[in-house]
């Protein structure tokens, strides 16, 4: 295989939803995101969400029925997709307007050994939400002697 120069950049994320519309109001809703696009057809949105585009399509599309076959229901026990979103709120609670327009908390933000503080909704399709603070990075004491 040839090498190549190319630094691949991570552009979008893409959400499976039932109802695309419905989807990008939430979460222009309930995180404060800006809608890029929503097409004519509903089959596609995209909120303005930093570096990396969040974007919606539904779960049945006949563009990829013939590449991933059909869409298949998941166990009710099975954890379905994370997606890593937005930080905390200064405060470090899981945001009220959120919960407020449809998303279930799973569990309340919590210290991680790392730094960070995480938790997790569930959003109105079922997905998680991971929801973190920043990570600040450790500081290094040099140690005289």
């Amino acid at each position: 295989m040839a090498s190549s120069n190319l630094s691949p950049t991570f552009a979008y994320t893409v959400v499976y939803v039932k109802d695309v519309a419905k989807s990008v109001a939430f979460y222009a809703n309930a995180f404060g995101y800006s809608v890029r696009r929503l097409d004519e057809s509903h089959r596609w949105g995209e909120l303005e969400s930093g570096q990396t585009t969040i974007a919606f399509t539904p779960v049945q599309q006949h563009e990829t029925l013939d590449i991933t076959g059909p869409y298949r229901l998941r166990d009710q026990g099975a954890r379905g997709l994370l997606l890593r979103s937005a930080s905390l709120t200064k405060t470090l609670t899981l945001p009220i307007r959120a919960v407020e327009n449809g998303a279930v908390p799973v569990s309340e933000p919590e210290a991680k050994e790392w730094g960070q503080k995480v938790g997790y909704l569930r959003d109105i399709d079922g997905v998680i939400v991971r929801m973190g603070s920043f990570v600040t990075p450790p500081s290094y004491h040099s140690h005289q002697q």
